[in-house]
């Protein structure tokens, strides 16, 4: 049996998405004769509803967030369902188009509209490419701006602009988009 780990309003990390969201609605997934929901999911306005496991509080995500050892996101390849390998021989991968997971389970993760990978099959792969890079990104530019943090007076003054940057950058990540 489940419980609700999460309650409404509450701000959240959402690791597969990586980014900061709020819990619009607590979902329970009831079973008749049952006292307990055996599932929750967390409605937080994304397109999916999430589960626990997928989600942070602030304090924990504190802890986690520019660790070095972040999750490995990855592209892998799924059949493409809407068109033959024929009718798309011209794509980069004829057959397939590409998912970036970012969890440790196969079914999560990031998948592109077939309409829109059919128009610009080469922009979506490099798309791909980049999500899956991210989290090493980010680890990058924070390891940028602390060594510029501590080093001010040693670095040439377009180093620093490129940490403030990479600060601003890392910032944006940190706040939800204003709505």
């Amino acid at each position: 049996m489940a419980k609700a780990q999460f309650h409404k309003n509450q701000r959240v990390y959402v690791r597969p998405v990586g980014t900061w969201a709020v819990i619009e609605r607590v979902v329970p997934q009831w079973v008749k004769d049952v006292d307990e929901p055996l599932r929750v999911f967390y409605d937080v306005g994304l397109g999916r509803d999430f589960t626990a496991t997928e989600l942070q509080t602030e304090q924990a995500a504190a802890l986690t967030e520019m660790d070095p050892a972040m999750e490995e996101w990855r592209v892998v390849r799924q059949p493409n369902k809407w068109r033959s390998v024929e009718e798309c021989a011209s794509h980069p991968f004829p057959g397939t188009f590409p998912v970036i997971m970012t969890n440790t389970e196969e079914g999560g993760g990031w998948r592109v509209p077939g309409m829109e990978y059919d128009f610009a099959p080469e922009r979506v792969e490099l798309q791909a490419r980049i999500m899956a890079a991210s989290p090493k990104f980010m680890v990058l530019l924070n390891r940028l701006v602390d060594y510029a943090r501590a080093n001010p007076e040693n670095l040439p003054e377009d180093v620093l602009v490129l940490a403030r940057d990479a600060e601003t950058a890392l910032e944006r990540t940190k706040k939800p988009d204003a709505v």
